[in-house]
């Protein structure tokens, strides 16, 4: 059935290519003024989306980027992705200027293919959804919220350890690394709590990802079509849980404090008008998404690294078990035992220096502007990428090398390191993402040591990075 589709969309490439050139054709400059970046705009209609998307599919999502800096020696580069006329901006210095200039000449965009999988029920397009959720996260988001996070995680860590790992003598990372990060996003924005509950949004969520950024086909049986038949059950799931949780608050059920579910339920704007239930599950649909996904990639790759690197594994180690020496039996982490976790954060970050859950992202050019003495046209899309900067050996030296020690002191240079994006934009669940992964490793080396099954496992990136085989590995629990 795969092969059916890519073979269908091969023909239709080449069918629309062969009769449409001349019509679509471009020039290479504006006609006047500054030039354009170097650049192609590939085939008509789907410009170079293909190899854009192919080389993460096949594991080097890089090589889109490298390629053409090398071949037009140019650190900005114009193209055509997703269907729309984009330049790609490179480096620190690109990096610099998109996100010191966000809201100012460029803005978040996603391509319209999101709005099918994400229908806003106000009628707001994503750009607009993500600016009321970006205002609404702060309170749920900042230090004192976060530190009563610390002990549901640990609970919740050590139940899905006891579940999914104890016991077994081998496992696939992957999907457990998912049923981790969800559960704990179930727990805190829904108070979803019960493993069953959490299954029945399992599956429909890993459709929904898989097709976020996939070919737009919507055929029966494409990963496109898929993810939108996911992202209506999920809906349809989570307006039953509202309207439950409106009868478990005006019953004294249910604290107006416990998740940010009770709280969107009972916060008006400013004219004093209360959020209708379908939009409510709009926002939570997408933080679901957003608070699990990017941190299970992290977390599976977290093992790939320290199965295959035995000295990172014991300094990790080492540092964990002096934390868990500490406690009393039975007793939860707390926020001060996180803070002590400095080598271990060192070692997440180069894991997600080499393997970004967030490979770059797009802006849309709110006007006319000039660039490295380019012009980049209003309503062109803007493409940054992490790979730029994460494995350039101007900005990391020996970039390949797994080295934690890029982290202390003053760390990266500003702008070279970019996991999370920057500026106005900047993943506002950076720390939400730091406390999970950080005990995630708590309880994966203080249980066992382990090594990858197939060595020599493929990566693709699909938007995200992954294990093509889900990272199977041997387990070797630590005799007490």
């Amino acid at each position: 059935m795969e092969f059916f589709y890519v073979s269908l969309l091969t023909f239709f490439v080449l069918l629309v290519s062969l009769s449409l050139h001349f019509l679509f054709y471009k020039n290479k400059s504006t006609g006047a003024g500054a030039p354009l970046p170097p650049g192609s705009t590939g085939w008509p209609v789907v410009g170079e989306s293909l190899e854009f998307l192919s080389t993460g599919w096949k594991g080097h999502p890089e090589r889109f980027i490298f390629d053409r800096i090398a071949k037009y020696s140019s650190h900005v580069f114009r193209t055509h992705l997703l269907g729309e006329p984009a330049a790609v901006f490179c480096g620190a210095n690109g990096n610099k200027f998109l996100f010191s200039n966000e809201n100012k000449l460029v803005r978040a965009w996603w391509p319209s293919s999101v709005d099918k999988i994400f229908p806003s029920s106000s009628q707001s397009s994503s750009q607009e959804e993500a600016i009321k959720m970006r205002k609404m996260l702060p309170n749920f988001l900042k230090p004192e919220a976060l530190q009563r996070y610390v002990g549901i995680m640990d609970h919740i860590a050590q139940r899905h350890f006891s579940d999914g790992w104890e016991n077994k003598q081998e496992i696939v990372t992957f999907p457990l690394t998912k049923n981790y990060t969800f559960w704990i996003a179930c727990r805190l924005f829904l108070s979803i709590e019960d493993p069953q509950h959490v299954d029945k949004f399992a599956e429909p969520f890993n459709l929904l990802a898989s097709g976020l950024i996939s070919i737009p086909i919507d055929l029966p049986g494409t990963p496109f079509n898929k993810a939108i038949k996911a992202s209506n059950f999920i809906r349809k799931e989570l307006v039953s849980i509202i309207k439950q949780r409106k009868i478990d608050l005006a019953e004294g059920k249910a604290s107006p404090t416990q998740d940010i579910l009770s709280h969107m339920l009972l916060t008006s704007d400013e004219n004093g008008k209360f959020m209708p239930e379908l939009e409510i599950a709009d926002k939570i649909l997408g933080l679901l998404i957003g608070g699990h996904d990017t941190a299970s990639s992290a977390c599976a790759f977290i093992v790939k690294y320290l199965a295959e690197l035995p000295e990172i594994y014991e300094g990790v180690y080492k540092e964990q078990m002096e934390i868990a020496n500490s406690k009393a039996p039975g007793e939860l982490l707390k926020w001060d035992d996180i803070q002590k976790m400095k080598y271990s954060w060192n070692v997440a970050c180069e894991v997600l220096r080499l393997a970004p859950p967030l490979q770059g992202a797009f802006r849309e050019a709110l006007t006319d502007f000039m660039y490295n003495g380019f012009s980049i046209p209003k309503g062109w899309k803007i493409y940054w990428s992490a790979n730029s900067t994460h494995i350039n050996p101007d900005c990391f030296p020996e970039p390949k090398k797994f080295d934690p020690s890029r982290y202390e002191g003053s760390g990266p240079a500003p702008y070279t390191y970019v996991p999370f994006g920057g500026g106005p934009r900047m993943c506002p669940g950076k720390e939400y993402a730091r406390l999970e992964i950080l005990i995630f490793m708590h309880h994966l080396v203080k249980r066992f040591k382990f090594e990858k099954i197939i060595p020599d496992e493929k990566i693709v990136v699909n938007p995200m990075p992954i294990p093509a085989k889900g990272l199977p590995v041997r387990l070797f629990p630590h005799k007490n």
